[in-house]
């Protein structure tokens, strides 16, 4: 009896303490063998990148590659809306070279883009340096960011509610404008800010830079978030005044927001129309007119759809040539 339970006792597992348990749930596969008898680690079967590319690509085929196909190809084309529309080839873009609506809507981008990108970037980046080297350090981190939120304001209203309130203040009888400037006593400097050709250009300029300003400002001032301290301590150390620290440190370190706000500025200024339409509708006399509006009144205004279409092909080219340039200019100073 001894000797047969230790032989069931030496053939049961052990069950004490430090004895191995046996693992539950489903055995696991064995690993591969190769032709030489070497047992190989299971790979794991990884999903390629290139899938989580294809939501963005069916995306920027259907609102971007397709859509401009379609208005290069009705570019070529003589269409009233209706109807089958008529190939012309390149006629639409001879009629455009010689066309001086055109070229004077163009002069007048010119401005739009001062008054939306070169003008807020740099106003945005002397008041991002001040809020953040000064402001922030002598009033407190929220006393800068209720200034931020104040100045970027002008970003989050509606286009259309702002243009309205823009045309209320500079209307030339009862505008705000005008009734303040005859209350301090100068009358002689009320004008007719949206109606006159020679003053409707500058003063939808001064609407673009009012509504602009918010947004190089945020980004300049996350930008100054990663800039080290030390420098800034070193240079006051040195006896470096705001300004000398401001175009010897600020500016060079930020450099990469600078030319990000310049090219978003940039392209926005160049498909500038909401206010245009609000505020003058190209007017007076087309002093105001600018590409994006030009080829909307050619669209719906006087039906000449292939010539709007080749309007807004030749604005979209001028878009990637200066999106291209800007990023290989940005790469460069990167490598450099």
């Amino acid at each position: 009896m001894t000797r047969s339970a230790d032989v069931t006792a030496a053939s049961s597992p052990r069950t004490g303490p430090d004895s191995p348990r046996p693992a539950s749930g489903p055995p696991a596969p064995p690993e591969p063998v190769e032709a030489d008898g070497v047992k190989r680690p299971r790979r794991r079967r990884e999903i390629p990148y290139a899938l989580f590319l294809v939501p963005g690509g069916l995306l920027l085929l259907a609102v971007i590659i397709v859509p401009f196909v379609m208005n290069t190809a009705l570019s070529l084309t003589e269409w009233e809306g209706v109807g089958t529309p008529e190939f012309v080839g390149l006629d639409n873009y001879t009629e455009l070279a010689r066309d001086t609506e055109f070229w004077a809507s163009f002069r007048h981008n010119i401005a739009v883009t001062l008054a939306m990108a070169v003008i807020p970037t740099c106003i945005g980046l002397v008041l991002a340096a001040g809020l953040f080297d000064y402001i922030g350090k002598r009033f407190g981190p929220r006393t800068a960011a209720f200034l931020r939120a104040c100045i970027y304001l002008p970003q989050v209203l509606p286009i259309a509610v702002a243009g309205i309130v823009w045309s209320w203040i500079l209307a030339p009888e009862d505008g705000a404008l005008n009734a303040l400037l005859g209350a301090v006593g100068l009358e002689a400097l009320q004008q007719d800010w949206l109606g006159d050709p020679r003053r409707a250009l500058f003063s939808v300029m001064g609407v673009m830079v009012w509504v602009q300003i918010g947004f190089p400002l945020v980004i300049f001032m996350s930008g100054l978030q990663r800039v080290d301290p030390a420098l800034y301590e070193a240079a006051e150390i040195d006896g470096a005044s705001w300004w000398r620290r401001f175009w010897h440190v600020t500016i060079p370190q930020i450099r990469p927001e600078i030319f990000v706000a310049l090219l978003w500025c940039t392209i926005a200024s160049l498909k500038a129309f909401a206010f245009i339409y609000v505020l003058t509708k190209g007017g007076p006399g087309g002093a105001t007119s600018v590409p994006s509006y030009y080829s909307f009144e050619n669209f719906f205004d006087t039906t000449r759809v292939g010539y709007g279409a080749a309007v807004a092909t030749v604005l979209a080219l001028i878009i990637i040539a200066l999106t291209v340039v800007f990023l290989r200019r940005q790469s460069k100073g990167e490598e450099g």
